[in-house]
């Protein structure tokens, strides 16, 4: 890596790493390539699954923030979940939904998928709307909204901005004739609406809308539901994205994203890079956004990025178009893995295996969807030669 920066640059060298990462390994791979080498090419495998989470909240909320709790559960009047199989993939949270709905047998239920899952099975309301269409669905719930003035007006003049604009956009989005672009009938759109805007509404969703295309739209169309009805900032009552790996937060916090520094600090801010390299006792952190997790590899292939290191994920396994990645990595001058297992799909491409211990074998610690830090403990010692990932990367700087 050494080599390779100085003859070609810090932007030659990148680093892939990963959600299942604690916190402190997170923070020390961004100072290691952010502060001391000079580059902002480091993304994560949370940029498949968070990142339009992440811009979604940006651009309706301000900050990568989200505003809502678990406890949120125990309050609300309906719950919303969209492109969530939350039975299957979060199955403990489900259960606590399960729980509140005994307690509270007027707790509605929607569900928005196109499949009927675990999940929507147990739904008051299940919108099986065709796929792609939930920004038309939750234009065509506003619509509603407006037309029965179920919206908060006085909430909506002190809190948000630009209402006229996307008042005027989805004056046209009747859920008659959304009905037939969305797949359901006009009287479920309807109804949703009316149950949302009654609240308190929480609204869970996790990778049917970030996994997109259009994925910041999905999340921002859904959050504009909250800021128009009043739905947030009261118990039971927020937009609340369910993580997609156990450490995603975390490593958002920490600035664990190519366009991203510490504390939620912004790259393109200029005071908050200075701040930050204060905090590092750097001269300066790099302007340029990095590469993100796609593009990482597509610079790999071309030959821009001589370097690569991997912790604690698969992406010859993982990533999209597999060619691609696989061909990055033969093409790759120096493939540095990091890595619990020895037979992954990645490890045939590494020229440098670094066992590292596995998340029972270390300490440290990790934050929840509702960004509740847990300590974790290790359960086991690691072998020795496996540390945990942290102090590889420090003494990798030194």
């Amino acid at each position: 890596f050494r080599a390779v920066i100085d003859e070609h640059g810090p932007d030659a060298v990148a680093f892939y790493i990963s959600g299942q990462l604690t916190t402190e390994a997170y923070y020390v791979f961004n100072k290691l390539a952010k502060g001391l080498i000079g580059t902002n090419n480091v993304d994560t495998n949370s940029r498949l699954c968070m990142s339009s989470a992440v811009a979604g909240y940006k651009a309706t909320l301000g900050a990568d923030s989200p505003p809502g709790c678990y406890d949120d559960i125990d309050h609300a009047g309906t719950i919303f979940i969209a492109g969530s199989n939350t039975a299957y993939a979060h199955p403990i949270l489900f259960r606590r939904i399960e729980d509140a709905r005994k307690r509270n047998p007027d707790l509605r239920l929607v569900v928005v998928d196109p499949r009927r899952t675990d999940t929507a099975a147990e739904a008051d309301l299940h919108l099986a709307i065709l796929p792609g269409t939930d920004v038309a669905l939750f234009h065509a719930m506003l619509n509603v909204m407006l037309w029965e003035e179920l919206i908060d007006r006085d909430a909506i003049a002190a809190h948000t901005e630009g209402w006229e604009a996307l008042r005027d956009l989805v004056r046209d989005y009747t859920p008659e004739k959304i009905a037939p672009i969305c797949g359901v009938a006009a009287a479920d759109i309807v109804q949703a609406a009316r149950w949302f805007a009654a609240g308190p509404s929480l609204s869970l969703y996790c990778q049917g809308l970030n996994q997109s295309s259009c994925g910041l739209d999905k999340n921002a169309a859904l959050i504009n539901l909250h800021l128009a009805t009043g739905q947030i900032g009261k118990p039971g009552a927020a937009p609340l994205s369910l993580t997609g790996q156990p450490n995603a937060m975390g490593g958002r916090e920490v600035g664990g994203l190519a366009n991203l520094l510490s504390a939620h600090r912004d790259l393109t801010n200029p005071e908050h890079r200075a701040e930050v390299a204060r905090l590092w006792g750097v001269d300066a952190v790099p302007a340029t956004p990095g590469r993100t997790a796609v593009e990482m590899f597509e610079a790999v292939k071309r030959g821009e990025i001589k370097a690569i290191w991997i912790a604690c994920t698969n992406p010859a396994q993982s990533l999209p178009d597999q060619n691609l990645v696989h061909e990055a990595l033969q093409a790759a001058e120096c493939v540095v893995l990091q890595e619990a297992f020895a037979d992954t799909e990645t490890a045939a491409y590494a020229d440098v295996l670094l066992p590292a211990a596995s998340w029972g074998e270390q300490d440290g610690t990790m934050t929840n969807s509702e960004r509740c830090i847990a300590r974790v403990h290790a359960a086991l010692p690691p072998p020795a030669t496996a540390p945990p990932a942290s102090p590889i990367v420090t003494d990798s700087a030194l």
